[in-house]
């Protein structure tokens, strides 16, 4: 099976001036190849018609259990996956249909905060390098004025300028990440994808980067799309979050509305493992049975029916859509 990059064939689409990102019915297959002259034999399903929008200034939190394709997801909106089909409009450009010179001119508004701190940055490079070096690669800022900039940059995050002559290995692993982020914001960008940027800290670190995060939103007008495991950690700093299953989301509501009252099975599960920080209350644990199915070969109908209690017939035959259920929360699931 062959999968080709194309928009949606028919659909004429104009993206709410509200929204900076809109993605619609996004799909990205890694082929799995076999055979005496390996050509695909099947396809792993990591992003399958995947649609959700972002507004402007807004954190949109992205949640799931290991493989359900956030990452893929953000990787493939901002095209350093390339995606098999759908829409990802950042304002009012398609970026599927931007050829590469188009779309490195566009790169600049769009920055990542990865998930690994170590791992991220060049070891040889000092931090002046690291954080300024696309500056430089852009025309931003050469010179004294680059050096300038890349020093307050980290005083913004919290570091000190004398910090932009040391090399990575001199830092602990929340300042490596603050490094991430000045890194993030050198370009001045509309949009940062934060990749579980605190999921390799100590959990008194994680506190700090999420409030840092919070505060130069507040400050610079970016937006972000939040990726993380758990609902716990984006909780505080998301104003919507989306719920992803097995390459396909289940559930989309305000941040308030999802923990008080999620409507999708697997959501209620997730929202049920949060910490009560109270000995006094106790909330009924939800414990899912079986394994996540494979993306490979995923079950028809629902994709979770074969871990859910609820699960009808109907669930086992027909793919739920996502469909509102309240003013801004969105659900796929045939019994809500």
């Amino acid at each position: 099976m062959s999968l080709a990059v194309r928009p949606l064939p028919g659909e004429a689409h104009k993206p709410d001036p509200v929204n900076l990102v809109e993605v619609r019915h996004l799909v990205k297959w890694f082929p799995i190849m076999g055979g005496i002259i390996s050509r695909p034999v099947a396809h792993v399903k990591a992003v399958d018609n995947v649609s959700f929008s972002i507004r402007r200034r807004e954190t949109l939190g992205l949640v799931g259990e290991s493989g359900c394709g956030k990452t893929t997801v953000a990787r493939t909106m901002l095209r350093l996956i390339e995606p098999d089909s759908g829409q990802v409009w950042f304002g009012d450009v398609d970026l599927v249909t931007l050829k590469k010179n188009e779309l490195r001119r566009l790169r600049p508004q769009m920055q990542v905060i990865f998930q690994d701190p170590y791992a991220s940055l060049n070891p040889r490079l000092t931090v002046m390098d690291i954080v300024g070096e696309a500056m430089s690669f852009h025309g931003l800022a050469r010179g004294k004025e680059r050096d300038r900039r890349v020093m307050d940059l980290l005083e913004r995050v919290g570091l000190q300028a004398a910090h932009a002559r040391r090399f990575p290995h001199e830092f602990s692993g929340g300042q490596r990440q603050r490094i991430g982020i000045a890194r993030a914001l050198a370009m001045d960008p509309k949009l940062i994808v934060a990749d579980e940027p605190v999921s390799a800290l100590d959990v008194s670190i994680q506190s700090q980067i999420l409030n840092l995060l919070s505060d130069l939103q507040q400050d610079l007008g970016v937006t972000y799309l939040f990726i993380a495991h758990g609902l716990h950690v984006v909780k505080h700093v998301s104003d919507r979050i989306g719920v992803m299953y097995l390459g396909k989301m289940v559930e989309m509501a305000p941040s308030d509305e999802l923990y008080r009252s999620p409507a999708h099975p697997y959501t209620k599960a997730l929202v049920s493992a949060i910490p009560v920080p109270d000995p006094k209350r106790h909330r009924e644990r939800i414990i899912l049975e079986g394994d996540v199915p494979s993306p490979v070969n995923p079950p028809a109908g629902c994709r979770f029916h074969t871990r859910c209690s609820y699960a009808v017939d109907r669930c086992r035959r027909e793919e739920p859509e996502l469909r509102a259920v309240a003013d801004g929360h969105s659900v796929a699931c045939h019994l809500v």
